[in-house]
């Protein structure tokens, strides 16, 4: 299947430029009613939104997309893309969707789609939305129009599900945290939740106006994240992106952890606490010595490809809970059906209440392998695959690493580049490994 809209993560694109257009969405959304109505007389969707200035612009559109197919909407206004799947599961809707382009700039907007279980839809669905699209309208008489109404408390929910997974015998008073919202969904939500679990709660980040989303803030700009944890004496920091679904945290010394860290220290937790674990879902980027670290423990890493709906897809197969990319997004399908920055920044905090340890102190022994990554271009249509100085050379720097790194090619899904990741104990030998496969394509 072959589809001309649908990316690796919804819709996403240039706000003015095809397919992020009104005009475009009311159609998608017909489209889509037309698919929830093969299977439901009246369904019901719920519509959230980041803090972009189009949202104003692409909810509307939407609403009335829907309610000329005959499907009724429920407006939240913004939300954490994880608000909408948690609501959409609780209100017991047909569909949830997010108006959001996560942490790219205002500038771009996207769509995405969650199930009435709060998960991520199969190719499958998104392919019979496309077919859809391709057919004529057909609209509704009056009488069969679809309703729309608000749902006002739609952020105090969300925040009463956060604050849910987290410990009830633990709080976090004591501590001073500094929450950085990136002036997107989480803006209002993200310090209420740390606050009412008794933190100190320093916000930055968190006054949108339209056109800041992500700007020098946010996961993707931690710098931030740790000046004001220096500038205010706090014990962690927190950041999120634009839509929360993905997560830094930063720890009183300023030391910024990745996903692939942060995955170590939520596995560890339930192990200390005597809960049953078989595995970890990582990714082809997964470090190797978290992978090497979770083995120690006696549980075994799977890569899956890189983009959490891969992730979560290879959980959801072996039926495990604890997944994960270095990027920040995590899951912890025990506590949530999707990636949830807030909800898995609560796990890592509870892992270092419950021990009275530092993120520090818990990851002794723990120290990320160097990775060296050079993007080589290659010819649009090359088979590079069949290089045999590549393998070649391959193969003597898997030889020369053993169990302490690994070599790892892949095509970009964007460009024509092959993309040479060597990871090792060393730095020095990372990148000499890397340039020398990569000569090869060059």
């Amino acid at each position: 299947m072959t589809r001309q809209y649908f990316g690796t993560d919804g819709i996403r694109g240039t706000v003015g430029q095809a397919p992020i257009t009104p005009d475009f969405m009311l159609g998608l959304a017909h489209a889509v009613g037309r698919v929830l109505k093969r299977s439901e007389a009246r369904p019901t969707v719920l519509i959230g939104k980041d803090t972009r200035i189009s949202g104003y612009m692409l909810e509307s559109a939407l609403e009335s997309g829907f309610n000329s197919a005959g499907v009724d909407v429920v407006l939240l206004g913004p939300l954490p893309t994880p608000g909408v799947a948690y609501l959409t599961r609780a209100q017991r809707a047909s569909l949830g969707v997010v108006i959001s382009a996560s942490h790219n700039p205002f500038a771009d907007n996207g769509i995405k789609f969650f199930s009435a279980q709060g998960s991520k839809l199969p190719d499958a669905w998104e392919q019979s939305v496309e077919d859809a699209l391709a057919l004529p309208p057909v609209w509704e008489i009056s009488a069969h129009l679809g309703k729309a109404k608000r749902l006002d408390d739609a952020a105090g929910r969300y925040i009463e599900f956060c604050k849910s997974t987290f410990a009830s015998d633990l709080t976090l008073r004591g501590l001073k945290i500094v929450v950085d919202a990136a002036h997107g969904a989480a803006y209002q939500i993200a310090p209420k939740v740390f606050h009412e679990l008794g933190a100190e709660v320093i916000a930055i980040g968190c006054a949108p106006d339209g056109l800041n989303i992500n700007k020098d803030v946010g996961a993707t700009h931690p710098q931030a994240l740790v000046a004001a944890v220096k500038q205010h004496g706090a014990h962690f920091g927190v950041a999120l992106d634009g839509d929360a679904d993905r997560l830094q945290i930063v720890d009183a010394q300023g030391r910024l952890y990745n996903g692939d860290e942060l995955l170590y220290l939520m596995a560890d937790e339930r192990l200390a606490r005597g809960d049953a674990l078989s595995g970890v879902v990582g990714t082809l980027m997964t470090n190797m010595a978290v992978e090497l670290a979770l083995k120690a423990r006696g549980l075994e890493l799977v890569r899956a490809r890189v983009g959490d709906r891969y992730v979560l897809e290879e959980l959801q197969a072996r039926g495990w809970i604890l997944g994960g990319e270095g990027s920040g997004h995590l899951l912890a399908l025990d506590k949530h059906t999707t990636g949830d920055g807030l909800v898995s920044a609560l796990q890592v905090l509870q892992a270092c209440v419950r021990a009275g340890k530092t993120m520090a102190e818990l990851l002794d022994g723990v120290e990320l392998f160097p990775q060296t990554l050079i993007n080589v271009r290659v010819a649009t249509g090359a088979d590079w695959k069949s290089n045999l100085a590549m393998r070649q050379a391959i193969t003597k720097v898997e030889a020369r690493l053993a169990d302490q790194g690994r070599v790892l090619i892949r095509a970009s899904g964007t460009e024509p580049v092959v993309r040479v990741m060597v990871e090792a104990r060393d730095e020095a030998v990372a990148k000499a490994s890397a340039q020398q496969i990569a000569q090869t394509l060059q």
